[in-house]
């Protein structure tokens, strides 16, 4: 098999099959170009039914000789492994030559959080004198009160709101849907622009049923999310280098420090492992600071 059919016929096993958004199929379909491009500088060239575990290995090592983080190159190998998956199931090959390839060693990265106060001071200079000001402040309430993705604030309907028992249901990553709760706050923020903004909307074909919209009547894009919590950064002169992933990051922190379930933060953010969710039992640096201080003979 060619690498253009391969490649074809994953994209579209990704599509029908595994039901995977656009932005996750041109990430895979991306990573499997990177090894077509490998294969076809070989002599002679590599296709995708006689690579080899030993050609994937030298591929990795070419990948970190381009100077690719770990993090990139373990997204690359799992995305390989995907590949194989479908052409094993179609029966292109045989047996899988990257079943025994190697993960790199990635060093955890505990993702920047915002205290409680910092959320505050950030959702209290939202203007909303302005006609976008309702919507904003809502959204930033809901990215914190319930730990959304970008796409999954900017995709969410009038008809998954449940507001009545305080929930809303999401479609997070592979189109699965979960069912989160919502606070007061975020609801009475929700209701405001619902009842006095978006019923102003002059709402575009197809966008009825979409919670967030610009003035033009249609959904958001996840940049608009992103420069406006940047700008919401710099009006209160916040240091910190924070993305609307932020609000998730310290959603999911206040949480477990404040005692939830590990097993209950993990459905509400929507992980499929629960090993993504560990990430979020670190202590308090300041907590744990003041304690050593406190407590430690030496101190």
């Amino acid at each position: 098999m060619d690498w253009q059919s391969a490649i074809k016929g994953f994209r579209n096993y990704l599509k029908l099959e595994k039901s995977l958004s656009e932005n996750s199929i041109e990430a895979y379909s991306r990573d499997i170009g990177r090894l077509r491009e490998y294969a076809e500088i070989q002599l002679p060239i590599l296709t995708p039914d006689n690579i080899v575990l030993s050609d994937l290995r030298l591929f990795i090592q070419w990948v970190n000789e381009l100077g690719m983080i770990p993090s990139t190159q373990a997204r690359i190998l799992s995305g390989i492994k995907a590949f194989y998956k479908y052409l094993l199931i179609e029966e292109v090959v045989n047996a899988d030559p990257s079943e025994l390839l190697e993960s790199p060693r990635i060093q955890r990265k505990l993702p920047d959080t915002l205290s409680y106060d910092e959320i505050n001071q950030l959702i209290a200079v939202v203007d909303l004198s302005k006609p976008d000001g309702t919507r904003n402040k809502a959204m930033v309430e809901l990215l914190y009160s319930c730990g959304l993705r970008v796409s999954e604030l900017t995709e969410l309907k009038l008809s998954n709101l449940y507001l009545d028992i305080e929930f809303i249901k999401v479609t997070g990553k592979g189109n699965k849907e979960r069912l989160v709760p919502i606070s007061s706050t975020a609801i009475k923020a929700l209701q405001l622009w619902l009842e006095f903004g978006r019923v102003h909307t002059s709402v575009k074909k197809g966008e009825e049923d979409i919670v967030f919209l610009n003035r033009r009547g249609s959904r958001l894009t996840r940049v608009y999310i992103f420069m406006l919590v940047k700008q919401l950064a710099e009006n209160v002169g916040l240091k910190k280098k924070i993305s609307p992933h932020t609000f998730r990051h310290s959603f999911a922190t206040h949480l477990i420090e404040g005692g939830a379930d590990l097993r209950a933060v993990q459905e509400m953010l929507g992980h499929e492992s629960i090993t993504t969710t560990e990430i979020y039992t670190h202590l308090d640096r300041d907590y744990l600071k003041s304690t050593i201080i406190q407590y430690h003979p030496r101190s």
